[in-house]
């Protein structure tokens, strides 16, 4: 079942096209790499399918409960109440706050008492609360994170600092989630670590997944299909093999004979 398609997406910043008639066709409980030259329009598309830039053109569907949902041009906050997380290139966690504190903040939109159930501490506050502290507790344990939970996200090493952001994320109860670039910065037994984290998530939690990364070792080792951007426009698509034997994909990369 499709759960996220795309049809002719363009984004226009003045007289460029960074986006230019992409079409997608995502289903569930896929991992989806996307991948091109710097400059291709990755982050770019991963802006739009998110809420960060309105379409200049074509459409944004998700599925919601039984149905396509138009997305195009809604507010973050909206989209990701219908069930899409993200990660970013540079890492963005509330560096002041605890590494358990960081979850919960991702909870905040599922929580269910009012400011009076607050500050009278009802019932139904405390209720909610310790309902948020297993399910931040929980998520870090999945991402090997437990016995790190009162640290601050400042001290965590950058490959922890990196797994927090996705149990951030995880913690928006996501049906899509997206990495962008996951791997950044990473030295090879972090990257290793994070390739079985992807995978097992995945699996986890039932997700489809699509991740912007450069580190072609991990796209074609964890990515069941790779769609491969150049100058805003989707030019090749299809498994890990096909995509390593493309014409068009290796120009892309590494230029065409005169």
């Amino acid at each position: 079942m499709i759960v996220l398609q795309t049809k002719n997406l363009t984004r226009n910043f003045g007289g460029l096209a960074a986006v230019s008639n992409v079409s997608l066709a995502i289903e569930e409980n896929e991992l989806i790499g996307l991948i091109g030259p710097n400059g291709a329009g990755k982050t770019t598309l991963f802006n739009l399918l998110t809420g960060v830039y309105e379409p200049s053109e074509g459409s944004i569907e998700l599925l919601v409960g039984n149905e396509l949902k138009s997305i195009g041009g809604l507010k973050p906050y909206i989209i990701t109440n219908y069930g899409i997380g993200r990660t970013f290139q540079n890492i963005r966690l509330f560096k002041e706050l605890s590494v358990l504190e960081n979850i919960k903040v991702g909870m905040n939109k599922d929580i269910k008492y009012g400011a009076l159930s607050a500050i009278l501490r009802l019932p139904k506050y405390y209720k909610e609360e310790n309902r948020v502290q297993e399910e931040s507790l929980r998520l870090l344990e999945v991402v090997d994170l437990l016995d790190k939970k009162d640290e601050l996200a400042k001290n965590l090493p950058y490959g922890e600092q990196r797994k927090l952001e996705i149990a951030r994320a995880l913690a928006t109860n996501p049906k899509v989630l997206f990495l962008d670039e996951p791997a950044a910065g990473m030295n090879p037994n972090e990257t290793k670590d994070l390739m079985e984290l992807i995978r097992h998530i995945k699996e986890h939690f039932n997700l489809t997944i699509i991740l912007i990364e450069h580190d072609m070792s991990l796209v074609m080792n964890i990515c069941e299909k790779i769609y491969v951007l150049d100058y805003g426009k989707l030019i090749a698509s299809g498994d890990p093999d096909s995509i390593k034997n493309n014409k068009k994909v290796i120009e892309a990369y590494l230029g065409e004979d005169e």
